[in-house]
């Protein structure tokens, strides 16, 4: 039968969930040096506990060398002569044993003792505690709320303690000492002072933890959930996929009534979850992550970066945002992409920007058009024609149709952006053509047309004298009473002969140039 002692040790063992033999080694060790500390003497020890009686043993131990080797150490070898007078028969390499009494050691030893043996068994538990729970992390585990500890609540995992700190707590939760809840672990600190078991109420495995023990067919892997993106204590969203074509994957982990999403809600304080069927397709992935928003369209911006644009219409745009940019956020933590929002009205304000940039021309105010008046420049900005560019941009039609523009407005609209541009164009080089060089280019090309005029006569005359001969032989034809077809050329003659309108011209411009001529000679 085991004695008191042991019987305790072993009770001690249980409650601290460590073996009895590392208790049984700690009561050993303290003995040994309680000992060595009480007799002063340099000498290894060891302590003896006999489970059968209680009795604890402390003796000093040498070790046998040979006689012709010398001894190095005193307190701790012995020659093999002088261990066989203490024990025949001993050999090389044994120990010889020197039993101490421990009856004489006092309150002083029995405290070290005992310090000992606490050191050792916390040791011997800080080594449980971390074998236990090191290899557990991610891991879902049922707690006890055991006390409140500032901002930190202490939950008591059956074998050890976790701590959950401010940040690991959801916003919306308060709890009461005793209350079992389900918690994260989400790591061990194997720290100075022992092993510290960090757990949490906001990481996404407690939903997927909840939803595989609501939903059968996620337990069963019918439906898998592909992500989760969650804040705790606001809102959480997590995607899911059926390996089922005739199970719906939303359906099933909402369930009938809502029974089992509300389920969890309840078991996490009333936080928000939306439920998204995952799609291999990222477009309609983040079109379906964007909800309760409406997405007009989604295209990838970058696709290295992994970027994309969303563009919504302007009364959804709060909406797809969310509260703070919750919504968004959450999207693209779901997503694992970056996402860029947009409006309609924004979109179309950066097509227009681009075109502009493109095309290279500057938006000028329309007020630097000061011809127009204040009057016709409020009708056209109320009409939203803002800038010089667009105005005349803009057909005599178009305009008409604003209130308060009529032929006459139009008129002068149609002068003032002329003369505006015309003197935007003269402007652009910073040169204005003088009226002397005006005159000069003019002056050119009168002579041109003086050096031209003596050939156009000479093919006035030519033409002449050719119809002339033409005449003569259509008379003589007529006269003969031949037919004019059989004259070879005539219809090309005939055609040839210029009209009278025309020789008059060929007149009148030979008479011009002649007069001109005579004029720089007398100059």
């Amino acid at each position: 039968m085991a004695s008191v002692l042991y019987q305790s040790i072993e009770l001690l063992s249980r409650e601290k969930g460590i073996e009895p033999e590392i208790v049984v080694g700690a009561v050993e060790e303290a003995i040994a040096l309680a000992t060595r500390k009480f007799y002063k003497t340099q000498e290894n020890m060891r302590g003896e506990l006999n489970k059968e009686t209680g009795d604890i043993l402390a003796y000093a131990y040498k070790t046998v060398v040979p006689d012709e080797e010398p001894i190095e150490d005193a307190f701790n070898q012995i020659s093999l002569t002088e261990a066989s007078a203490l024990a025949p028969g001993v050999e090389v390499g044994s120990e010889i044993r020197t039993y101490k009494d421990t009856s004489p050691l006092g309150r002083i030893a029995a405290q070290l003792a005992k310090q000992v043996i606490f050191q050792k068994v916390r040791e011997a538990e800080r080594d449980t505690v971390f074998n236990e729970y090191a290899h557990r992390e991610k891991e879902v585990l049922n707690a006890t709320v055991k006390r409140i500890e500032g901002q930190d609540v202490i939950y008591d995992l059956g074998k050890a303690e976790a701590r959950c700190p401010k940040r690991e707590q959801s916003r919306l939760e308060q709890f009461s000492i005793g209350e079992r809840v389900r918690v994260v672990l989400i790591k061990v600190d194997r720290a100075a002072k022992g092993p510290q078991v960090i757990v949490s109420r906001a990481a996404p495995e407690l939903v997927s933890n909840l939803f595989q023990s609501e939903v059968p067919e996620i337990y069963d892997n019918t439906v898998v959930i592909r992500a989760i993106a969650r804040e705790a204590g606001e809102r959480t969203k997590i995607a899911v996929q059926s390996r089922d074509k005739d199970v719906d994957p939303v359906g099933a982990c909402v369930g009938m009534k809502g029974m089992r999403v509300q389920s969890i809600i309840r078991e996490l304080r009333g936080e928000k979850i939306d439920i998204i069927e995952f799609s291999d397709e990222i477009t309609t992935f983040a079109e379906k992550a964007l909800q309760p928003a409406k997405v007009s369209r989604v295209s990838i911006s970058d696709l290295t970066d992994k970027q994309l644009e969303v563009i919504v219409d302007d009364t959804q745009l709060s909406l797809a945002i969310g509260k703070k940019g919750q919504n968004v956020r959450l999207a693209a933590k779901l997503l694992g992409w970056k996402i860029d929002i947009k409006s309609e009205e924004e979109k179309r304000q950066e097509v227009e920007q681009q075109m502009q940039d493109l095309t290279g021309g500057p938006s000028t105010p329309i007020e630097q058009v000061t011809e127009l008046g204040d009057g016709i420049i409020q009708k056209l900005v109320a009409a939203g024609i803002t800038t010089v560019e667009s105005l005349a941009d803009m057909t005599p039609e178009q305009l008409e149709e604003i209130p308060g523009i009529g032929e006459k407005t139009l008129e002068k609209i149609s002068i003032a952006v002329r003369h505006y541009f015309g003197h935007f164009e003269e402007g652009e080089d910073g040169h204005v053509p003088e009226p002397a060089e005006e005159a000069a280019e003019e002056s050119t090309t009168g002579e041109a047309e003086i050096e031209n005029a003596p050939a156009v006569v000479a093919d006035a005359e030519a033409e002449a004298e050719n119809a002339a001969v033409v005449l003569e032989e259509i008379e003589s034809v007529d006269a003969a009473g031949e037919d004019r077809e059989t004259i070879p050329g005539v219809e090309e003659a005939i055609e040839e002969v210029p009209d009278a309108d025309q020789q008059a011209e060929a007149l009148e411009a030979s008479e011009t140039a002649g007069e001109q001529a005579d004029k720089e000679d007398g100059a």
